[in-house]
């Protein structure tokens, strides 16, 4: 068994609760670019004191509308300024957050509003109001819904509702909330049954924002600014949403991420968070791009010198010839990368899943490293997560200040401190479950070094062990096949079987491109080219670099390309984009069943 712990932070109080920043920043900084926020194309400052004044107003709403101290209020919404605004009014009311992701469906719905027993829920849209319309004779506790687009707004509905109530007595309410209180129910992605609701407290954010302002003193800084563009149903962006809030770094909102490179240009962050599937699309983009142009030599020469110089910052530094080299690309390549990100970007933090060594050395290459980090929904997002300071390609980095990390005598990842959340939601077997003595049982498996790096090399549960009685973790080589600019998804099939093999599904915005590349018809679809000589050489490729990683025993001997790629709405992914290995192998037990037979 080997064990970390991070130094302890700054400790919260007891009487402190997520609302306090609010009128914080508005009294002492009141001038201060909380956000810039998009109206018809243009980005229009909030400065602290107009948020404030928006919080208290549509919290001001909530109480007259007989939202109470502890209710369970829910926001159904894309990521908008609205989301955050409501976040925080709903702290000032006493009340408590309830996440839901947008696209989900009308029973997804129906069960994280029945099970938290929320009393109000906000919604986007009018699709979003019918889908709680569907379900709303089944919720006896649901007394509002609220839209945030349409005919009458949320927000000035609810300024107006409780206009003429004391600004004293909603402060009186939202400062008798004590940080031991629940803040905010936030419900698992669920890649195996019903979601479980996530009890975090004011205690375990604000332990959360703290350690992340100490990871990143030079991002967190007054002036800085952030593009938030994951879903804030996801806890990892809002996590880092609040916290930019704290430290007073501008926050920005975009919704559709098809945007992402204008709003990035217009808005110009110092820096961004995103899952790795964001970080693979910047770089294959650029890479197909180049190839496209005839570029393609000189960008895959900037590549190699990228990677290498990034290298060379853990051996003691890159000598004089790529130096030079480093700087060429710089000027011909490496610029122009950072420029797609707005241009003024210095950093990006990644979670979710992992990014790869290459995509790591890459991005720190040409000028804006990747601080990988590692946590879940129950320790409040980042538990463990590499900064300016302590960085390692290869692992998640360090624990944040206030955490310990230990490693069970069966390799499972155990984690303890502020962080870490106190129960699942009206589960009490669950909670027995995940938690000892204080120490969460995250599920995944991984490896801790003498410096406290931590090293996440699987999941508990989603250990293969083949027929054979070989044990194999799937992720590493999903991951790696998954780099592959062809590659969108990759699932590791093989329990009780006489080999390791693979489900792989084409990238659909990389698929025109490859056509093009490789003179295939501009109409034909996946399905056509699955038995393609090319289409299959290159996933081999991706795949025969995936098997570098294992023994023999653990490589993948076959695959088979899909017609089609996970989604969603299929239930085969999370709108974190993890796969539901269970739903994948019922939807494709022919397909799984065909790479076995002789």
């Amino acid at each position: 068994m080997r064990e970390y712990s991070a130094p302890a932070g700054k400790p919260v109080a007891d009487d402190e609760n997520m609302s306090d920043v609010v009128w914080a920043n508005a009294e002492r900084f009141s001038d201060v670019v909380s956000f810039r926020r998009q109206v018809e194309g243009s980005w229009l400052d909030v400065t602290a004191k107009e948020f404030a004044a928006e919080v208290l107003a549509v919290a001001k709403g909530m109480a007259k509308a007989g939202i109470g101290r502890g209710d369970r209020v829910a926001i159904m919404s894309k990521t908008r300024y609205e989301w955050t605004l409501i976040d925080f009014a709903i702290w000032a009311a006493g009340a408590v957050t309830v996440p839901i992701y947008d696209t989900s469906s009308p029973e997804q719905v129906y069960w994280i509003l029945s099970d938290s027993a929320a009393k109000a829920v906000f919604v986007e849209t009018t699709g979003h109001a019918g889908a709680v319309e569907e379900i709303r004779d089944r919720l006896t506790e649901l007394d509002h819904t609220w839209q945030i687009e349409g005919d009458a707004p949320a927000v000035e509905t609810l300024a107006a509702l409780g206009a003429d109530l004391s600004d004293d007595e909603l402060h009186e309410r939202r400062r008798d909330v004590s940080a031991d209180e629940l803040a905010t129910i936030v419900y698992t992605s669920g890649t195996t049954g019903r979601p479980k609701g996530v009890e975090l407290t004011h205690r375990n954010l604000l332990a959360e924002i703290r350690a992340d302002i100490e990871a990143f003193p030079q991002l967190m800084e007054q002036g800085n600014s952030l593009l938030c563009f994951l879903p804030l149903a996801h806890v990892l962006a809002r996590a880092i949403a609040v916290t930019a809030l704290t430290a007073r770094v501008t926050l920005g909102h975009t919704p559709d991420v098809k945007n992402l490179v204008a709003d990035l240009g217009t808005f110009r962050p110092t820096f961004v968070v995103a899952v790795p599937r964001v970080f693979e699309k910047v770089y294959n983009s650029a890479k197909q791009k180049a190839h496209s142009e005839g570029k393609g030599k000189i960008f895959d020469a900037a590549e190699a010198v990228a990677v290498e110089y990034s290298q060379a910052q853990d051996t003691g530094g890159a000598g004089l010839g790529l130096k030079l080299k480093h700087l060429a690309f710089d000027k011909l390549v490496y610029g122009k990368l950072r420029a797609a990100l707005g241009g003024r970007c210095v950093a990006a933090v990644s979670g979710g899943a992992p990014l790869g060594a290459r995509l790591a050395h890459f991005f720190r290459g040409i000028g804006v490293p990747v601080f990988e980090g590692y946590g879940l929904t129950e320790t409040s997002a980042a538990a463990n997560v590499n900064t300016q300071t302590a960085f390692r390609v290869g692992t998640v980095g360090k624990p944040v200040n206030g955490t310990s990390v230990r490693i069970a005598d069966d390799g499972e990842v155990l984690l303890k401190g502020d962080v870490v959340f106190k129960a699942y939601y009206n589960n009490p077997a669950a909670t027995k479950e995940a938690l000892t003595d204080g120490w969460f049982h995250t599920g995944d498996l991984g490896e801790l070094d003498s410096d406290g790096f931590l090293k996440i090399t699987g999941r508990k549960k989603e250990i293969i062990v083949t027929a054979g009685g070989k044990n194999v973790a799937p992720s590493g080589l999903e991951d790696t096949i998954k780099a592959a600019p062809l590659v969108s998804q990759a699932m590791v099939v093989g329990d009780q079987r006489p080999f390791i093999a693979a489900l792989v599904t084409v990238d659909e915005e990389y698929f025109p491109a490859w056509k093009s590349q490789h003179g295939k018809p501009a109409g034909a679809s996946v399905a056509d080219l699955a038995s393609d000589t090319d289409l299959l050489a290159e996933i081999q490729a991706a795949v025969d670099e995936a098997n570098k990683q294992v023994s023999k025993a653990e490589a993948i001997k076959k695959f088979t390309v899909l017609a089609n790629d996970f989604t969603e709405a299929g239930g085969e992914i999370t709108p974190s984009l993890k796969l539901k290995r269970n739903v994948v192998s019922k939807n494709y037990a022919n397909a799984i069943e065909g790479l076995y037979k002789k």
